[in-house]
């Protein structure tokens, strides 16, 4: 960059002007409508200042949960805002969704100390978006790169083992990997709107086998006198968050054992961006049973977590994946980001993406091993990802090509 720039670390997003972090590219609605001509990624509602500070007010990320922010903020000599990475000293790998925990342990079994590192990441949020954000008129190119090798420099001071960037768009790769970080990846899986009319449309490209087994599963959710509706916005009162938050709860308490978000989190969110906001919620005998969070952006509706508090057949499914899928449908959406993980999402119409990482290692031998490892786990990926494409549903010639993949004819 031409001008000088100053990168310093905010520890609370109670420093941070609203105003300012919304107009760095793609971290929030006044950036959408900014009228500017540089290039700038979609709105992603994870990136913005109400998720991200909701999250810290609410007691969910936080010191004490071992989430310590430490956002990293490029200013000009004036103080105004060029750049920012959402950005946490962690004392532990919950949370993150790529897993490094053998990392730890093969490092501090050896003598070393991993613990605390530094992570560049949505807490509790595997969904790809901006890490290197960019306010318009600011050039991208230069600026990433400031903040990826800023954030080396941070993590050389501090003296930690390692700094890591999870679910990056794929555009972002370059900088970091200049600024001397490992590139990891892995795999999720998306629902893709070729430009369906509607969810009928969707499942004729199914095969013949496939769409009769979904369109089965669908009417048996809805046994049992099961209804369904979407509440956004005015809708997602306090009394609906209790509801949701009882299933969150419930699920949450048997799956990680202690669930991360509190209560105060749901009340915040519904606060400040209840527009953002999806809930599909599960009525049976005039109450609801289950329930599903999302959030929408710009061209992505993304999946996040689901409870219940009572259990039926294939009612999960619905909620989550086919009901996600009549929504983006219904609203022009691009694709549908379910979530981590789930192979079972691929017979419900959900292809497997490439997911992208980058990880900053600072003691030598660690990083050779891990470098190592993350070659050999790039090619199993790929070829597990090679498998499932040809066990996708769709109707030879209808499924879309991976990342970087050309589908002959």
């Amino acid at each position: 960059m031409t001008q000088e720039v100053i990168i310093r670390v905010e520890p609370s997003f109670k420093a941070i002007d609203r105003d300012a972090w919304s107009q760095l590219s793609g971290a929030g609605k006044a950036s959408k409508a900014s009228g500017e001509a540089a290039p700038r990624v979609a709105y992603n509602p994870f990136n913005s200042w109400a998720y991200l500070s909701a999250l810290e007010e609410s007691g969910s990320a936080t010191a004490t949960t071992g989430w310590h922010g430490h956002h990293l903020l490029m200013e000009d000599g004036d103080g105004h805002l060029l750049g920012a990475m959402p950005c946490y000293l962690k004392s532990h790998s919950r949370g993150e969704y790529v897993f490094d925990q053998g990392w730890a342990d093969a490092f501090e079994r050896a003598g070393g100390q991993y613990y605390p590192k530094l992570q560049v990441s949505i807490p509790f949020t595997p969904a790809t978006g901006p890490r290197l954000m960019v306010a318009p008129g600011v050039d991208a190119d230069s600026a990433q790169a400031s903040l990826a090798s800023g954030l080396a420099q941070i993590a050389r001071k501090l003296g930690v083992s390692s700094a890591h960037a999870t679910f990056l768009p794929q555009a972002e790769l370059d900088a970091f990997e200049d600024a001397d970080f490992l590139h990891r990846v892995d795999q999720q899986f998306h629902f893709i709107n070729e430009g369906y009319s509607d969810h009928n449309a969707f499942l004729d490209t199914l095969a013949s086998r496939k769409r009769k087994a979904l369109k089965k599963e669908r009417r048996a959710a809805l046994e049992n006198g099961i209804t369904i509706d979407w509440l956004t916005g005015s809708d997602l009162t306090e009394a609906i968050w209790d509801q949701f938050f009882a299933f969150y709860m419930d699920t949450g308490s048997r799956k990680w054992g202690r669930p991360y978000l509190t209560r105060e989190f749901y009340s915040l969110i519904g606060e400040r961006m209840a527009d953002d906001i999806l809930l599909v919620m599960a009525k049976r005998d005039g109450r609801y049973v289950a329930g599903a969070i999302n959030f929408i952006g710009e061209d992505t509706l993304f999946g996040r977590h689901w409870g219940c508090v009572e259990d039926h057949p294939f009612l999960h499914f619905e909620v989550c994946y086919h009901q996600a899928i009549d929504f983006a449908l219904a609203k022009g959406l691009k694709k549908v980001e379910a979530g981590a993980q789930g192979e079972h999402k691929l017979a419900r119409g959900y292809q497997p993406v490439m997911t992208h990482s980058a990880h900053y290692i600072a003691h030598p031998g660690l990083r050779r091993a891990i470098a190592d490892y993350l070659e050999r786990e790039r090619q199993d990926v790929e070829q597990i990802g090679a498998y499932l494409d040809d066990h996708t549903p769709f109707r030879k010639g209808d499924r879309q090509p991976r990342e970087g993949e050309e589908i002959d004819g």
